[in-house]
């Protein structure tokens, strides 16, 4: 049986997806060997099998884990009694800084997403859909209380505002001229614009 954690107590799982995620982010999901990941974290092929079917399993969760945490913020942030444009504001928000806090991992999905078989490739598309149509659900709340204007409609204003959280990778830097707040700030607010009666 694999051990389950190192000496410090890091478990393997974890190990191996901090390895492929460096090793991915580096190299690229095609370039990187299974032996290259398991060197990195020091395990055994067997055990990345044990806790990981396959390479196609690490990518999937490299995104998966990212995709997870935004689901269970934006949740909270709809489930709140906050009124709606400050709930939207904030998931709005929260999006850009928890993709910038994730970089490497939206980078490498964006640019891999390809290699997933097609199971795993349907599967993220739906949980990304469950993600989307909650988010989308806030907008149509806001625009059914007349809080927000009804002239563009919701899906497109989704799409609007996560084609710039999808392209973060391509540009932020940590040492650039904007922190992550700033830059969630930004285009919380000019998602909020776009909605204004």
């Amino acid at each position: 049986m694999p051990r389950t954690t190192d000496g410090d107590g890091t478990p393997v799982p974890q190990r191996l997806l901090a390895a492929a995620t460096r090793l991915f982010a580096e190299q690229g999901y095609d370039r990187t060997s299974v032996q290259e990941i398991v060197e990195a974290a020091g395990v055994t092929k067997g055990a990345l099998y044990h806790y990981f079917g396959s390479k196609d399993d690490l990518l999937h969760e490299v995104y998966a884990r990212v995709l997870r945490l935004q689901q269970e913020r934006l949740d909270a942030f709809a489930d709140s009694d906050a009124p709606v444009e400050e709930r939207l504001r904030g998931a709005a928000a929260d999006v850009v800084v928890t993709t910038i806090d994730n970089l490497d991992d939206a980078s490498i999905f964006f640019r891999s997403m390809h290699h997933l078989g097609p199971e795993k490739l349907k599967q993220v598309r739906s949980e990304r859909r469950r993600y989307h149509e909650r988010f989308r659900a806030l907008i149509e709340e806001g625009q059914a209380k007349g809080v927000f204007s009804t002239a563009t409609p919701a899906d497109l204003v989704v799409d609007y505002h996560f084609g710039s959280v999808h392209h973060l990778s391509t540009w932020y830097r940590p040492d650039g001229p904007l922190a992550r707040q700033e830059v969630a700030d930004h285009l919380a607010d000019l998602l909020l614009r776009a909605l204004r009666p």
